[in-house]
């Protein structure tokens, strides 16, 4: 196989497959709907990329049976023309995660799993595998700080992997240590109920290889084994914030700029002083999972607290982008009301005492339909609130279901309704002293404009 082409090129998942082929020497070539940095970072890096459904853009040496290979992201409907074409001519077509699995199949594969925390979780062992368990291979879902990738290649034995629940996606992985950072109800479009959702990640926990280990939340289990499947016969560790667990945060305390320190407690001893360089409390519970499946992983314990120190954060997951006296202005991706909960009370955290201003951009119909009043929940943890219509992303638009299904259900009394072309208008007239924009849809397309405003 000489090439590989990839339908949905642009995603974070896709284009860390892409680097990975392109670093094997073979062409590569795909379509996506927009050009962003991710895909102008592609055709820099030899890439061939085009922003048409047409298959007339496909290159002729990708048309080829036996020398192509297709990927193509399931957030890619049906109708897509090239990817029925290539279907048609005989070329063999696989989705992301199949092509992940084979990757990681020959890889001692550490995998982390959770409706959220595990792109900061993920990106977090890596780093730490990196620094204290000799290198790593990494796929990761969003863009690690440190490294300036979502693609990590070493010498190694190891590979690190967010293990995607969309589309039960991770039922392709089959890794030797599994964390599961969190379990809500999320993707009902797929699964149509929590319950068969919790089955998916009791089916991905089974696949551990023999002699593996999973890493877990604590309130995740119950009398001892994980409260979502019934039995385990695999090594289990438990992990929490700051309650005893098998690994977990003693004297947590607040540092200037948003960052902690605390102790590192986990079998057989105690690291003192640690500190973790990405800000919130939420990032102190993601680097205790995150050292539980190193320290698993036989990673080198004396070296932990340094690459602890050292993590510089995961682009738009607490994202400050700008920090002055007067007012900080911070992204995050959180497009869960779970993730909405833990972003807000963590900024709170960082700024006691500050007003926060929230923009969120809800993400997918169906989401905003199954979730309205779990979203307004916690969307009234801010002081003031600035709803946008709903992205659709893959979704055709529900009957019915607008952003004013969660607006009229936020208890605040300060909240406003605009589109996203309104945003800056409506910025402009606010007294603003911790802003927070939210969302996994393109609500980072006004991530620039924003900072401009602030700098005028």
């Amino acid at each position: 196989m000489k090439n590989v082409y990839f339908i949905g090129i642009g995603g974070i998942g896709m284009s860390a497959l892409a680097r990975y082929f392109l670093h094997r020497q073979k062409s590569v070539a795909g379509y996506d709907r927009v050009r962003t940095p991710l895909t102008q970072a592609l055709e820099q890096e030899g890439a061939l990329v085009h922003y048409s459904d047409s298959v007339q853009l496909i290159p002729p040496a990708f048309r080829s049976g036996g020398d192509t290979l297709v990927i193509y992201t399931p957030a890619v409907g049906s109708d897509n023309s090239e990817l029925r074409f290539l279907r048609k001519s005989g070329l063999k077509t696989v989705k992301r995660s199949e092509a992940l699995g084979v990757i990681a199949a020959d890889k001692r594969l550490l995998a982390v799993a959770g409706t959220h925390g595990k792109t900061t979780t993920s990106t977090m062992l890596a780093h730490i595998m990196t620094e204290a368990g000799g290198g790593c291979n990494a796929f990761l879902g969003g863009i690690s700080k440190n490294y300036s990738a979502n693609l990590l290649l070493a010498d190694s034995p190891f590979m690190v992997a967010e293990a995607d629940e969309y589309d039960r996606s991770f039922l392709q992985l089959f890794p030797e240590v599994a964390v599961v950072t969190s379990l809500d109800a999320d993707h009902l479009d797929v699964y149509g109920s929590f319950g068969e959702l919790q089955r998916a990640f009791a089916a991905f926990v089974s696949q551990l290889k023999p002699g593996g280990a999973l890493v877990v939340k604590k309130k995740l289990t119950r009398d001892g084994k994980p409260a979502f499947m019934p039995q385990l016969d695999r090594r289990m560790y438990t992990y929490a914030f700051d309650e005893p667990a098998d690994f977990y945060a003693a004297n947590v305390k607040p540092l200037e700029g948003g960052c902690y320190s605390f102790d590192l407690c986990m079998p057989g001893q105690t690291l003192c002083g640690c500190t973790v360089g990405a800000p919130g409390w939420v990032n102190v519970e993601n680097v205790v999972a995150a050292s539980a499946a190193a320290w698993v992983a036989g990673a080198d314990v004396q070296k932990l607290p340094e690459a602890l120190r050292t993590f510089r954060g995961v682009q738009r997951r607490l994202d400050v982008q700008l920090s002055t006296p007067a007012v900080t202005y911070i992204d995050d991706y959180a497009h869960h009301p779970e993730e909405l909960r833990a972003a807000i009370t963590s900024i709170r955290g960082m700024f006691p005492g500050k007003k926060i201003t929230g923009v969120f951009q809800p993400h997918l119909y169906s989401r905003t339909r199954d979730f309205a009043a779990e979203f307004a929940e916690s969307l009234s943890l801010l002081d003031e609130l600035i709803l946008l219509d709903i992205y659709p992303a893959r979704e055709e638009p529900i009957t019915g279901v607008t952003s004013a299904l969660i607006f009229d259900k936020v208890s605040i009394e300060r909240k406003t309704m605009c589109s996203k072309s309104d945003l800056m208008a409506t910025l402009k007239g606010k007294d603003l002293q911790v802003l927070v924009t939210l969302g996994a849809g393109d609500i980072d397309a006004a991530v620039e404009s924003i900072k401009r405003m602030f700098n005028d």
